[in-house]
């Protein structure tokens, strides 16, 4: 019988890696992400059936705790069952410090941090319900780890979920419900590097590229992160394997932090 997950902010980059890797190692999945993104979320489901497994688009805002909760029913209805939650969604804000606008770091904490804990509410919730052992997994980011210049909310955000994530593992462990976190480095494959790079070079003087080819020199294996890297620590903290693991943060960033 195929295991269930259910991952937000799935239609597209990222999170669209985590279901396809899924839905090659035996699970249903349930694209979750904002009600304009179902047209977008219907080429991830065509690939999830081409391999083999059901996969279905639930409407949610992560920033609702009551539509959150709301998703998590109907997926474990309509997929009849529910065993992984991956709290992917996210956005990142990228600005010099004293230019922090009051409704971008109000909307980055609404869905980098209060859309992970009610995702981790509803899911642990759920499992309860179901009598299931099952698996909470987290968005974060190396930036979580160690703040980064320009990127001060997004580095606040992502060392909120590291805690919640520990949190929340040492209060559902009795229930043997695990809780980890992914923390990928900066992904070359989406525009958010071009919007660093301009602001560093706002600061620092270097030209449109530099910083960017900069960062990239500090990277030990010498790439910056594609989603297939980040898609196989959730192929893993999913698995059985991970069944022994709990309240971890995996960097995925090629050796970055070191």
């Amino acid at each position: 019988m195929s295991k269930v997950v259910m991952i937000t902010g799935a239609a597209q980059g990222i999170g669209a890696e985590i279901a396809d890797h899924l839905s090659k190692n035996g699970f249903d999945v349930a694209i979750a992400d904002l009600e304009p993104q179902a047209s977008k979320a219907k080429e991830v489901i065509a690939k999830i059936e081409e391999n083999g497994q059901k996969a279905i688009f639930v409407p949610v805002d992560v920033t609702d705790q009551t539509d959150v909760a709301s998703a998590i029913d109907t997926v474990a209805k309509e997929l009849n069952g529910f065993d992984v939650m991956v709290n992917n969604a996210g956005i990142a804000k990228v600005d010099k410090f004293e230019d922090i606008d009051p409704k971008d770091l109000e909307l980055s904490f609404k869905v980098n941090v209060f859309g992970v804990a009610y995702g981790i509410q509803a899911a642990a919730k759920k499992f309860k319900e179901l009598s299931i052992h099952g698996k909470i997994i987290n968005a974060s980011s190396i930036a979580g780890m160690r703040a980064f210049p320009v990127w001060a909310t997004y580095s606040a955000t992502k060392a909120a979920v590291s805690s919640l994530t520990q949190a929340a593992a040492n209060e559902f462990a009795p229930d043997h419900i695990t809780v980890n976190a992914y923390a990928p480095g900066v992904v070359g494959t989406t525009g958010m590097w071009d919007e660093i790079d301009k602001k560093m070079s706002e600061i620092n003087g270097k030209p449109i590229g530099q910083n960017k080819k900069d960062f990239i020199s500090t990277i030990p294996l010498g790439r910056t992160v594609k989603p297939n890297d980040i898609a196989n620590i959730v192929d893993f903290l999913a698995s059985s394997a991970a069944d022994f693991i709990t309240g971890q943060t995996y960097a995925v960033d090629g050796g970055g932090l070191l």
